[in-house]
């Protein structure tokens, strides 16, 4: 029987899988062959990556209380595979005051928030005293508050409004209470793709320059990855491959995010060379050989239950992941390009769907530090839900009317 069960799996994925369980560093070609696995490869791969989540995280799978505030969605960069930015002029844009994100704290720390992700668009009319502003007033109101904030895009633009050196900046911006930044704007770290999806963004170096300056400094961050669109296997491997050069430089990345491209409402979801985003097998190939690839410099896995579902999600808890994110509260940039897996989901409902999969619930911080185990539901605090705030909320309506000229003159090599 036992011989059924591994027949079909092809050798040479097989060593790979084996290489990879007894502690050896897959390369590039590794990757590039573990990308293609299709059928009972896919399956033995996946059982890999489970095996090794347990070798590196045991049986607890994390998350985090927090809210996104995103303070403003007027922009002017031009993504994409963005549905979320406006112009200033149009009906729906939006830049929140001070008080309205100190309202939308104050309702995440009653709710048990232990963490704020604040990010916003581009907008040209700001700078970096804008964004320093916003640290210090969450900082004065909630000093122990965890200001997960910034992405590198967003520090590129204030750090070249700044005048300041890079590494200065990004001081003063944690004096100002600043805790750790996400990894996002990463998309692909490959120009070939950068260029079709966001000719106006930062590129792959300038990227790794702050990020790496960040850890540097003692800002640590996430690392991410948008896939399912126009990028190619070998583009994936090179985003890894870098993901992995800087974590061996400097340690500052507390987990790797596959993030599944969502394509219903933006101009790269209706051009014809994208891809209508992930199979749900590519979302669990992705998370899988994360683990196998990164190991051991991270180790912590993250799915995105906002771009899979809870059930897809529960599906990657089995292929190598070991952390469900965050409780989000609000949360737009996916939903604005068709995400339909909801913008909140509770912590007694991240407990419900990891222990569902036999596995055990813990709070963490943004940092990986364990906050409480839930090892007997009998046990379990009471919801801090309250009922529902929509002022609280933010718009909902897809802008359809952009032009998808640029996108459409540009595919994938």
């Amino acid at each position: 029987m036992l011989e059924q069960l591994y027949q079909d799996v092809s050798r040479d994925v097989a060593k790979i899988l084996d290489r990879a369980l007894s502690g050896a560093e897959l390369d590039s070609s590794d990757a590039l062959r573990l990308l293609g696995a299709q059928g009972a490869d896919l399956q033995a791969l996946c059982r890999a990556a489970d095996v090794a989540r347990s070798d590196d995280n045991g049986g607890d799978v994390s998350f985090v209380v927090c809210r996104n505030i995103n303070f403003t969605n007027v922009c002017y960069v031009g993504c994409s595979f963005c549905g979320f930015s406006r112009h200033r002029d149009e009906e729906d844009a939006y830049d929140r005051s001070l008080p309205q994100i100190l309202e939308k704290c104050r309702d995440a720390v009653a709710r048990g928030a232990t963490e704020v992700c604040i990010q916003g668009g581009i907008d040209p009319h700001k700078d970096h005293e804008d964004y320093r502003d916003i640290l210090l007033g969450i900082r004065k109101e909630f000093p122990s508050l965890h200001i997960h904030a910034y992405s590198p895009e967003e520090i590129d633009f204030g750090h070249e409004k700044s005048g300041m050196p890079l590494d200065a900046y990004l001081k003063w911006l944690m004096a100002a209470g600043l805790g750790t930044i996400p990894g996002t704007a990463a998309e692909i770290l490959d120009d070939e793709v950068r260029r079709v999806l966001a000719p106006n963004k930062l590129m792959t170096a300038r990227w790794r320059e702050i990020v790496s300056t960040a850890h540097r400094v003692g800002l640590r961050s996430t690392a991410t990855i948008m896939y399912g669109h126009i990028e190619k296997p070998r583009h994936v491997v090179s985003h890894f491959e870098l993901v992995r050069e800087i974590q061996k430089e400097t340690g500052g990345f507390t987990e790797f995010v596959p993030l599944g491209f969502i394509h219903e409402k933006n101009l790269l979801g209706q051009v014809k060379f994208s891809r209508p985003g992930p199979s749900a097998g590519e979302d669990l190939k992705l998370i899988a050989l994360a683990r196998l690839f990164f190991r051991p410099w991270i180790t912590n896995i993250q799915m995105s239950w906002v771009k899979m579902g809870p059930k897809l999600a529960q599906m990657a808890l089995l292929a190598g992941a070991n952390d469900m994110g965050g409780t989000l509260m609000e949360e737009s940039i996916s939903r604005e390009s068709g995400a339909d897996h909801g913008e909140n989901l509770p912590p007694e409902e991240m407990r419900r769907l990891i222990r569902e999969v036999g596995r055990t619930p813990v709070e963490r911080n943004t940092r990986y530090q364990i906050l409480r185990r839930f090892d007997d539901p009998e046990k379990d605090p009471p919801s801090l839900e309250p009922k529902a705030r929509p002022e609280l909320a933010g718009p909902r309506r897809f802008r359809s009317e952009a032009s998808v000229v640029r996108v459409q003159q540009h595919g994938p090599s």
